[in-house]
């Protein structure tokens, strides 16, 4: 297997992954699960897309902030996709570091119910990029 087939592959399994995450994430909302869990599914499934772009570029960091950094920077500023995709990723960020790791931190339904749509189309968004520039 050459290594763009390998790149390929892993890419693919990473979005796999993204929209089995997305899926828990509405599996726990419409369960009345809790609202920090179910920001931490919508983020990840973002950040697994994230993971199949970033397969084909010289880049690793061990931290997401600089994998959002080097999102917000190669993919958003050059306009590969729309800023709101940036906001999107940035505020699921923020409010998942906010339910996971901030003491008392109440996060309310209304709050994170957006995210999971954000993240579907999130999710179709990079996959359509990868298959127009990277699968083919």
């Amino acid at each position: 297997m050459s290594i763009k087939e390998k790149q390929v592959q892993l890419a693919r399994y990473r979005l796999k992954q993204a929209k089995e995450t997305v899926d828990e994430a509405e599996y726990l909302f419409e369960g009345g699960k809790s609202p920090r869990s179910v920001i931490n599914r919508a983020y990840y499934a973002m950040y697994y897309s994230i993971l199949a772009l970033l397969i084909f570029e010289q880049f690793v960091s061990s931290k997401h902030s600089g994998m959002l950094s080097f999102f917000n920077k190669q993919y958003i500023k050059n306009e590969i996709f729309p800023k709101e995709m940036g906001r999107w990723i940035n505020k699921a960020f923020e409010l998942r570091q906010q339910g996971d790791y901030r003491e008392c931190a109440d996060l309310a339904y209304e709050q994170v119910e957006p995210y999971i749509e954000y993240a579907k189309t999130f999710i179709q968004r990079v996959e359509e990029y990868l298959g127009k520039n990277r699968f083919a």
